[in-house]
């Protein structure tokens, strides 16, 4: 049920159903439903133990961004995470896995507060859910920001539509970080998009992913969507992203980054995405 190596943990549903967690970030980076790739990781993605994994499901924790204190986007998706619990079949033959990572003298060094961040997978038969619980061990509050940075696999990205965006106001870190709304009922992607979509609907379904089929997201308890694709403009500066990849991914990433949340000590706080395949 459980193929285990020192660095991934794999998740097998049968059925050709799998799903590979890296401990580096507890990064999903690998989800197959009937033997398809549901998920993108560049060519380029390097698997060191030290930068983060350029695809998959990277966590962003406990900052969003560039961050004076550590590395872009926090330290969860750099620091090596713990097996809490082996994958084990649930009652309905759906399998699950446990992930921590526990405050330690490496993320003090950045953030100088005490936390537990318990990572949950589920695999489904067509289905995939991660979960965050969030626990303030901490003497006193703390402010943090969470997102799931899930890059999606397509044929083409330019024939991609997303929904659950019309109305909301976002951020175009293209433009000076200048603010919109968005008029769109299906939002396509044809340049260089950096998006944070605020307040956005708590599903999103993702049309032209593999195989021209579609793929829904519902989010719990995240309110933000970011939508993201460097195109050729950007993407030649990342060293672990092809140049020539840019058209067969997307990145629409729900979770908490327009306004950080308060955690009070010994409070936890929750959040799930699930990605359904249509």
């Amino acid at each position: 049920m459980a193929a285990t190596a020192s660095s991934v943990v794999v998740l097998d549903r049968g059925n050709n159903t799998t799903c590979t967690i890296n401990l580096h970030g507890a990064t999903v980076v690998s989800w197959r439903v009937n033997n398809q790739e549901q998920l993108f990781v560049s060519k380029l993605a390097v698997f060191d133990g030290q930068k983060s994994i350029r695809g998959g499901i990277p966590i962003v924790f406990p900052h969003f961004g560039p961050w004076a204190y550590g590395p872009l986007h926090g330290f969860a998706m750099t620091c090596r995470w713990n097996v809490e619990k082996q994958p084990e079949p649930l009652d309905n033959g759906d399998i699950e896995a446990l992930f921590s990572l526990v405050d330690n003298s490496i993320t003090k060094q950045m953030w100088n507060y005490s936390f537990k961040l318990v990572l949950r997978v589920i695999l489904r038969e067509k289905e995939l859910q991660v979960s965050f619980n969030l626990y303030n061990s901490s003497l006193e509050p703390f402010q943090f920001n969470m997102l799931f940075h899930t890059y999606l696999k397509v044929p083409d990205v330019r024939k991609c539509n997303i929904s659950g965006l019309q109305g909301c106001m976002y951020v175009d870190k293209t433009k000076e970080n200048s603010v919109y709304q968005e008029p769109r009922e299906m939002v396509t992607v044809n340049h260089w998009t950096d998006r944070i979509y605020q307040n956005t609907q708590q599903e999103h379904v993702i049309s032209n992913v593999v195989s021209g089929r579609k793929m829904k997201m519902i989010k719990y308890n995240m309110p933000d969507t970011v939508v993201w694709n460097p195109w050729d403009v950007t993407s030649s500066t990342m060293s672990d992203f092809g140049e020539d990849e840019y058209p067969n991914m997307i990145c629409v990433e729900a979770g908490i980054v327009v306004t950080p949340i308060t955690l009070n000590p010994n409070n936890t706080y929750e959040g799930t995405i699930i990605l359904q395949v249509m």
